[in-house]
């Protein structure tokens, strides 16, 4: 993964990362509740999603998504719990001891969103209270509807 072309480096004096021009895109910390679970993520979080779908209601899992090359995974994959439901198209990665899901692969669109003209999502979205110095509380809450897609 070319997370370094992402991150760059610099300052902008107040202690924030600046990347590649961008004053509002730092490059975060995150990790689940144990720590067993680690990441980084070059990400300008300008708003958060809060599904109200079963699983994510349930979870309070509030998202962000970043493109693909803007995760760097430090803990490998293959050391967390997947857990998939729905389409299984989705794909929530979970730390096997403290259970929280720090990021996830979104799933695929639906034949209906497909033909509504939704864009398909290629990326990775990042469970920003899983994020070192980030208040989620700081940046708007978009609701997303998941509850209506019948995935369930």
């Amino acid at each position: 993964m070319e997370f370094a072309a992402i991150a760059g480096s610099g300052s902008d004096g107040t202690g924030a990362v600046v990347l590649n021009d961008n004053p509002k895109l730092q490059v975060y910390n995150g990790r689940c509740h144990c720590g067993f679970v680690r990441f980084k993520v070059a990400a300008a979080i300008d708003h958060v999603r809060e599904c109200n779908c079963s699983v994510c209601s349930k979870r309070g899992a509030l998202i962000f998504r970043v493109p693909e090359n803007a995760l760097e995974i430090i803990t490998p994959l293959e050391g967390l719990h997947l857990y998939q439901w729905g389409t299984n198209t989705a794909r929530d990665y979970i730390c096997h001891t403290c259970a929280i899901l720090t990021f996830r692969r979104p799933r695929t669109l639906t034949a209906e969103e497909r033909v509504r003209g939704y864009k398909s999502f290629e990326g990775w979205a990042i469970n920003t209270r899983c994020l070192e110095g980030f208040d989620p509380t700081s940046v708007p809450t978009i609701h997303v509807d998941g509850k209506s897609l019948g995935l369930d």
